[in-house]
């Protein structure tokens, strides 16, 4: 597929996953992670969705994909082919004080959760991000309890810019950024030691 911008939106493969674009197998799999409270706790005001606003939200993120030459990829383990979610990136709309930006984000369901998967995933649509899509920054919002997905931030090597309230939900937000000059010398220090 094209995306804007004329360049070919192509499926991105690590070590155990598969990043592609959506199917319409995906909607079931993808409602049903969204449809964990648990999952779903950190994530605006903590309510779950149905698959009639998952297939919207789908529907949303093919239509920015053509529009802005990036989105939220689904996820799949390439052991088995099962789904697990997804992570890429979007325009924060939701968070107006940020914008013109571009959020990396993720969302696994539960059974994916501890093996190491969202950094994984995550890695990869920085790269895309950053050299396929030329980026000068990705942010990355998270809910201050939601230690879990602050430790991937981490992992990546974004850090905390500051905190406001996220007007969607009026919840807490922590903002962390990454630069694209960050990325670089993250990337040029890992090839050094490997």
């Amino acid at each position: 597929m094209e995306g804007a911008k004329g360049v070919t939106v192509r499926r991105i493969e690590t070590e155990r996953l598969v990043l592609r674009r959506w199917r319409e197998e995906d909607v079931a799999a993808m409602a049903a992670v969204n449809a964990d409270p648990e999952v779903m706790r950190w994530i605006g005001d903590g309510a779950v969705r149905d698959e009639a606003a998952t297939r919207s939200a789908i529907e949303a993120v093919e239509r920015a994909w053509e529009h802005e030459g990036f989105g939220l990829f689904a996820v799949e383990v390439r052991e088995g082919g099962r789904f697990a979610g997804f992570t890429g990136l979007a325009v924060p709309h939701f968070l107006p004080e940020v914008l013109p930006a571009v959020e990396i984000g993720w969302r696994l369901g539960r059974e994916f959760w501890g093996k190491g998967y969202a950094t994984e995933a995550a890695r990869a649509a920085l790269r895309f991000g950053f050299v396929d899509r030329g980026l000068n920054q990705i942010l990355s919002i998270s809910q201050p309890q939601n230690t879990a997905s602050e430790r991937i931030m981490a992992k990546l090597g974004m850090r905390l810019l500051h905190e406001t309230v996220d007007p969607s939900a009026g919840r807490t937000a922590r903002v962390h950024g990454l630069s694209r000059a960050e990325y670089e010398a993250g990337e040029r220090r890992t090839g050094a030691r490997g």
